[in-house]
């Protein structure tokens, strides 16, 4: 019996100091980095960015594989049946927060099919009118906005960000809003800036360029603070706009399948820190409109835990009647 025991506890030990060399190894093989939409899009372009950071952290090469479709659950549910050790991560943004909601039947759980590594950028949103609308002031926006009959609000799709934000300022103003889907954010700038409808909300890296040329109005960013040191510097906050929504942002997020061994997800974690503290990759978001996360959301904990946050946040949005 003592020899049966002395072996059981020899091949213990084996078996965790075998464990604990190969997560001390990892990784020793290339990892694929999966994208949910499609090559040459500003979700691609950051994969690739960060791609080319965690390379000289992890020492290994990176290859990012697009896989598009179905609004981003395509690219999901390929990372969901991945093998959980590491080598396979995939990049999403809020719709991992919006998708249980949006989906009448969705095949990937955000929460129970992944493992949150960390929410490392964000994009402010920026609210812009069609040429002749009154923009600067909150009194002569609000005045025109209470004399319209009816207000035409452009988005790119139901649960795209504009969309989350037209919701969002429907319900703040408490005035119905006529939501006008196109198929991406490019038609229905256009259709703005011909007039074709009046408001629109968009990420402020594609919105700066035409405020900017004066062809359409900044009323406000989406976001607590003024953006300063950007070209919005000046725009007001939607609440110093007299506009009461809650902030909205654009974030993105770096994930592992479920079940992702904990000093595996403990080095990509802390992989990922070193890479949002790079200047030259804060130079990068910062030139497309981005700000790097330096806060608890940069955690795998505090990745979940705003998660789950956002889930229910957007679920009440978008089950909210007339979204």
């Amino acid at each position: 019996m003592k020899l049966l025991k002395r072996g059981l506890a020899a091949a213990l030990t084996f078996f965790v100091l075998a464990s604990g060399a190969a997560h001390a190894a990892f990784p020793d093989h290339p990892i694929t980095l999966i994208v949910p939409y499609a090559a040459g899009g500003p979700m691609d372009r950051l994969a690739r960015q960060l791609a080319a950071k965690l390379v000289p952290q992890l020492h290994q090469p990176i290859v990012v594989l697009n896989r598009g479709g179905a609004g981003g659950n395509i690219g999901a549910v390929t990372a969901k049946h991945a093998a959980p050790d590491g080598y396979t991560l995939f990049l999403d943004h809020i719709h991992m927060a919006t998708a249980p909601s949006l989906e009448r039947k969705l095949d990937f759980k955000p929460l129970e099919d992944f493992t949150p590594l960390g929410i490392f950028v964000e994009s402010p949103l920026v609210l812009i009118a069609r040429p002749g609308i009154p923009a600067d002031n909150k009194d002569d926006f609000l005045r025109w906005l209470a004399s319209q009959a009816q207000v035409s609000m452009a988005n790119a799709g139901t649960g795209s960000a504009s969309f989350l934000c037209g919701s969002l300022l429907q319900s703040g103003l408490r005035k119905h809003i006529t939501m006008v889907p196109y198929r991406g954010t490019g038609p229905a700038m256009i259709d703005l800036l011909s007039g074709q409808v009046d408001l629109m909300c968009d990420l402020t890296a594609n919105a700066i360029p035409q405020i900017q040329a004066g062809k359409v109005e900044a009323i406000a960013v989406t976001v607590s603070q003024p953006l300063i040191g950007t070209a919005l510097a000046t725009t007001p906050t939607m609440r110093d706009f007299g506009i009461p929504i809650a902030p909205l942002t654009v974030w993105y997020g770096l994930y592992a399948p479920a079940k992702a061994p904990d000093p595996v997800v403990r080095k990509i974690s802390e992989a990922l820190q070193n890479v949002v503290r790079d200047p030259e990759f804060q130079k990068e978001q910062a030139d497309a409109g981005l700000k790097v996360i330096k806060d608890e959301r940069l955690t795998p904990e505090g990745h979940r835990d705003f998660l789950q946050a956002e889930i229910k946040r957007w679920g009440s949005v978008i089950q909210e009647p007339g979204n």
